[in-house]
């Protein structure tokens, strides 16, 4: 079944204004779905005016999905998820180092303890007599 004139003419400007990048209710991304939303009709009603398809699959070949922003938004998000795996990687490292310096420190303080006692005995055992 056809559409009216009136819903042709509808989706015409909608479409023209989203070509041109002025959407009044979207988000101006060029898809079927913003097309039927700026026109103020149905999905269905789109896919029953089989001219306004032909005529947008020729103004638009290839669907761009994604806004200038929403491009830009993503870039920001795979920036900072670099940055997130390289600080991860850096906390790696350094967990790693802490807990080898935790080590030989724990060694050290062992070692202390040991020669401490050692000192220890031998000032019981070996005092000098005094001289009186």
């Amino acid at each position: 079944m056809p559409v009216s004139a009136a819903t042709t003419t509808k989706l015409r400007e909608a479409m023209q204004r989203l070509l041109t990048g002025e959407p009044f209710l979207t988000d101006g991304a060029l898809t079927k779905e913003n097309l039927a939303r700026e026109a103020g009709v149905s999905h269905a009603t789109v896919h029953r005016a089989n001219n306004i398809l032909a005529e947008w699959d020729a103004k638009v070949p290839r669907q761009v999905l994604r806004t200038p922003g929403e491009v830009r938004r993503d870039e920001n998000i795979d920036d900072l998820r670099k940055q997130l795996r390289e600080a991860k990687r850096q906390i790696t490292e350094l967990n790693g180092k802490l807990d080898a310096l935790a080590t030989v420190a724990a060694n050290l303080y062992q070692e202390n303890q040991t020669l401490r006692r050692k000192q220890g005995q031998r000032q019981r055992l070996a005092t000098l007599p005094n001289p009186d």
